[in-house]
């Protein structure tokens, strides 16, 4: 059986291999022979690549959750702060997330994000101190979503991405609190 070290490893295979070549010639069999991890042992603990890809994002989760501890009284500034440390987490491996992304294709990237997008937003929500109620979790999961759409384009000092994160997080509270479900 494999251990934490082992799935590190292996996420660290999985994004040299994305950064190498197309997300569709990356198999499992790979994956395992880059990290040096034994396949069966890996697929026991991570069925595929898109179970390797989930292990990644959830471990990028813990970003957004760890602002917690240094949160500031503004709930803006913490949402900021929470998707901030989120995008951060992920600026080291942009070429290889953002070659994921585009070599995907629409179907599998909208199953993935279906998938990862909420369970991040909830993150977010969470590491600002915001309970995650319906409403505010469907309005995060958009912001996130449109921030990792600018993130991925944006070169540079991030900018545009810090630009858009501000202007989507005001727009999300003006709308939760016209119904109500505001904070």
């Amino acid at each position: 059986m494999i251990g934490e070290k082992d799935l590190t490893r292996a996420t660290g295979a999985l994004l040299k291999l994305a950064a190498e070549r197309p997300w569709r010639e990356i198999s499992l069999r790979d994956i395992a022979q880059e990290a040096g991890v034994a396949l069966p042992d890996l697929y026991a603990r991570a069925d595929g690549k898109f179970a390797l890809l989930a292990l990644l994002s959830a471990r990028f989760d813990q970003a957004p959750l760890a602002t917690a501890v240094t949160a500031s009284d503004d709930v803006h500034d913490r949402l900021f702060d929470a998707v901030m440390a989120r995008v951060e987490v992920m600026e080291p491996h942009r070429a290889p997330l953002t070659a994921i992304a585009r070599d995907m294709g629409l179907d599998a990237a909208a199953l993935t994000f279906a998938r990862h997008f909420p369970r991040t937003a909830r993150a977010i929500l969470e590491g600002a101190g915001i309970d995650a109620t319906p409403p505010r979790l469907a309005a995060m999961t958009a912001v996130w979503l449109r921030a990792t759409q600018v993130w991925r384009d944006d070169e540079g000092a991030l900018n545009r991405t810090m630009a858009e994160i501000d202007k989507r997080l005001k727009q999300m509270r003006r709308q939760l609190g016209r119904i109500g479900a505001g904070f």
